[in-house]
């Protein structure tokens, strides 16, 4: 082989190598290089984490709604998180994330027991203001409470069973859940109502676990074992709905009073079309809306006034035929 032929084999083979890797440097780069692209983000004033009992509970949409409304006014990044379905263990787990995550102030449902006040000592030890909302723990060092007079509501359905019924009344009660501080308020405020009226008595309680299906199993089951029931009163939102249910399935034609609560629209139809007495009103959009504008005043000082009592009220048909505007 001559020198010359030597020469060309060599640079052709050099030319190759480096194609090659010039091949391997470009795709490598394309591979596992992260282009550092500017990103662009909204200058919020504050972070607030909004704590709901279930991630797609109506009820807690309407309070997100709220929520989001004055935070949207006033400049507010407010992070919605929830279990998918109601489980006070998992709802402690968010609790203590977001305090770890240094957010600038926590709005969430009250629960019941030694964990809960902890994280709220937690909280307040790290300068996070903790605003409980909807159900209230006393107990704890919150900042603030926000919602309904849980009491007094149950008291409202009381008195709309004294004033629109007539002899012996057995009341069957489903409540969204027998561990829920706000539930057993407002049964505690229905027994203190009734209490002076001895023509009205509770005959028993179920549990619905705040769906639509529970409640109408538990109005099943409150009826076939109490057949004498004439009264029926939900103390959670979905409740109304799933005792018409319950009850079209178990005696179509058997009168009943019924009491709901909330303001859903299936809850308002089902008054208008008098398959429901009334229902116990509270306005989830104002409790979201006052927390946010309350959560902007602890950042800067302490409230005189911590316990914050959103508008309650009873609503019966032509309430809802007077008004349209009954869920804010």
């Amino acid at each position: 082989m001559s020198t010359l032929t030597k020469r060309i084999l060599y640079t052709i083979s050099i030319i190759l190598f480096l194609t090659s890797f010039t091949v391997m440097l470009y795709y490598g780069y394309k591979t596992f290089y992260i282009k550092n692209e500017p990103t662009t983000s909204e200058n919020y004033t504050y972070h607030f984490a909004l704590i709901a009992e279930e991630t797609e509970n109506d009820y807690w949409r309407l309070i997100e709604q709220g929520a989001r409304e004055a935070a949207k006014e006033n400049d507010i990044f407010l992070e919605y998180v929830a279990p998918k379905r109601a489980d006070n263990e998992h709802m402690l787990r968010l609790f203590d994330r977001l305090i770890a995550a240094k957010v600038d102030g926590i709005i969430t449902q009250g629960v019941e027991g030694e964990q809960f006040v902890d994280l709220v000592h937690k909280a307040v030890e790290r300068g996070i203001p903790v605003i409980t909302i909807d159900t209230d723990v006393k107990s704890s060092e919150r900042n603030a409470y926000v919602g309904t007079d849980n009491f007094y509501a149950g008291r409202l359905a009381g008195r709309t069973i004294i004033e629109n019924t007539m002899g012996k009344q057995y009341i069957g009660i489903v409540t969204g859940r027998l561990d829920a501080i706000n539930q057993q308020q407002r049964i505690e405020g229905l027994k203190e109502e009734i209490a002076s009226h001895p023509r009205i008595q509770i005959v028993d309680t179920k549990e619905s676990n705040i769906t639509r299906i529970g409640a109408t199993q538990a109005t099943y089951e409150l009826l076939k074992k109490h057949p004498e029931i004439n009264v029926l009163v939900g103390t959670s939102s979905l409740d109304g709905i799933g005792m018409v249910k319950g009850l079209e399935e178990i005696a179509p034609n058997k009168e009943v009073y019924i009491t709901a609560f909330d303001v859903l629209p299936r809850t308002l139809d089902l008054i208008r079309s008098n398959k429901i007495d009334a229902t116990i009103a509270q306005y989830p959009i104002e409790m979201g809306n006052k927390s946010v504008k309350v959560m902007i005043e602890l950042q800067e000082q302490v409230l005189l006034n911590n316990e914050i009592f959103t508008e309650t009220r009873i609503l019966g048909k032509d309430d809802v035929l007077q008004s349209s505007g009954a869920t804010r």
